[in-house]
């Protein structure tokens, strides 16, 4: 079983995960992963690997969003997290990305299931791996 105070902890790093992406603080984003770490998604052509890497990912993602003149959030719920061993949990949750442009509606523009290894870094929780499964495919 999950010890209380690391299920908080986890699901704190999703919040500030999720808060820096579509805030545009695109380094802070890149830091709540490992130096090594990886980002893999069918929603874009090949995983992304390493902090620089993961960091000018996070960048394009706003950029994108304000080019299209919209709030673009990502919407975390339902975070499960199982031991795997000392100091390292797996994580799976669902993710939504919300978009709402100026002056309109809110949509859904992809629902999600993340899967994380979470790994313990000097006293702090890091994303080692995320792959993500999208609902439509």
């Amino acid at each position: 079983m999950i010890e209380f105070d690391t299920a908080v902890a986890v699901q704190l790093l999703y919040g500030r995960q999720s808060h820096a992406i579509d805030s545009g603080r695109a380094h802070d984003w890149a830091a709540t992963f490992t130096e090594d770490g990886v980002f893999d998604s069918p929603s874009y052509p090949d995983p992304v690997i390493g902090t620089a890497a993961l960091a000018r990912f996070a960048r394009g993602f706003f950029d994108d969003a304000v080019a299209a003149s919209e709030k673009r959030r990502h919407v975390v719920t339902d975070v499960a997290v199982e031991p795997v061993a000392d100091g390292e949990v797996a994580v799976d949750c669902y993710l939504q990305i919300v978009a709402t442009p100026r002056g309109g509606e809110s949509r859904v523009v992809r629902f999600t299931t993340v899967h994380d290894r979470v790994v313990r870094v000097d006293g702090h929780w890091r994303i080692a791996h995320r792959r993500v499964a999208r609902d439509d495919t």
